[in-house]
């Protein structure tokens, strides 16, 4: 594994239990400038993970906890008058900073999940003509409880896409259990976190560096058979679109990167499927009568689908 990245995980590890194949898809969602979308049970440590990441590299981080009151402008911000100058000035909203916690975001309603929507896909906000740049990274990653239903807003197909993963941790081993029991005893694992590991200017150079790892054509048409298949198929009501094969070629490219590869191989295409596709799809009552999940459905079509030779790299 690429050394910058274990020490990323070696910090994260410090306060998550296992869980190393969801660490993995996070840190390579972050060199994709991708956003995140941790879907799971409460109490499994979903905002510890995405904590232990932010305290991990320095940088900016904010958190905002999303409920139905929750106004536009405390993502974006607002403008006002200073009351000395006469002029107007721009206040923060939640969205300028480098991490963003969106916890339970389904608990949004439409017009502040429109307004994160703008950040997410533009990188920028516009308050009153003015358009504001967000810093770089900027990432969000966001939480969402899919057995709770009161009180919540289903969230948008268009949303949904601008989500470049979609994990889920679940529940731990009985042998992680007992860590996680000894490592809360004393205190909040979080604090086991002293000092960021890594810069921000750090994590922009392997940003830029994940730009160059190589994919082969037949990797790349690999990507897009697999993408192709869920279109005009009787199992999907909506397939997957073209930023669904951009964001599995940016997650191939980032995979070889954690493992120190310079170039990307079908096994990390089929590595990252899931949590790349699955989100994207949604199932007729034809698919979800034979395959019952996307994940199942993801997992069918990497079964079927000619894996390329590698001959040539």
């Amino acid at each position: 594994m690429n050394q910058n990245i274990t020490r990323i995980a070696e910090s994260v590890g410090r306060v998550i239990v296992g869980k190393n194949d969801t660490i993995v898809k996070l840190i390579a969602a972050m060199l994709c400038e991708g956003h995140v979308l941790l879907e799971d049970v409460p109490g499994v440590g979903k905002t510890q993970l995405i904590t232990s990441l932010s305290r991990s590299i320095g940088g900016k981080f904010n958190r905002i906890q999303l409920t139905p009151d929750v106004m536009p402008s405390d993502i974006a911000g607002f403008t006002m008058m200073d009351q000395k100058s006469g002029e107007f000035i721009y206040r923060d909203g939640a969205v300028m900073c480098n991490f963003l916690l969106a916890d339970e975001i389904n608990r949004a309603s439409p017009k502040v999940q429109s307004a994160l929507l703008e950040a997410m896909e533009e990188r920028q906000i516009s308050l009153d003509g003015v358009t504001h740049k967000l810093p770089r990274p900027f990432l969000v990653m966001a939480t969402q409880n899919p057995v709770e239903t009161y009180g919540t807003f289903h969230l948008p197909e268009a949303q949904m896409d601008r989500f470049f993963m979609k994990l889920s941790m679940g529940y731990p081993s009985e042998d992680e259990e007992i860590k996680i029991l000894e490592r809360t005893e004393k205190h909040n694992p979080i604090n086991n976190i002293e000092s960021a590991v890594m810069s921000l200017d750090d994590v922009l150079k392997m940003q830029d560096d994940v730009k160059r790892i190589r994919v082969t054509d037949q990797v790349k048409q690999y990507i897009v058979k697999l993408v192709n298949s869920t279109r005009d198929n009787r199992n999907t009501i909506l397939g997957i679109s073209p930023r669904g094969s951009i964001a599995l070629y940016k997650a191939a490219k980032a995979l070889a990167y954690i493992y120190g590869r310079e170039y990307a191989t079908p096994d990390d295409v089929k590595n990252m499927a899931c949590a790349v596709l699955a989100h994207r799809i949604i199932l007729s009552p034809q698919g979800k009568t034979a395959f019952g999940t996307n994940e199942a459905y993801v997992e069918h079509l990497l079964s079927e689908i000619i894996v390329p030779s590698m001959s040539a790299k």
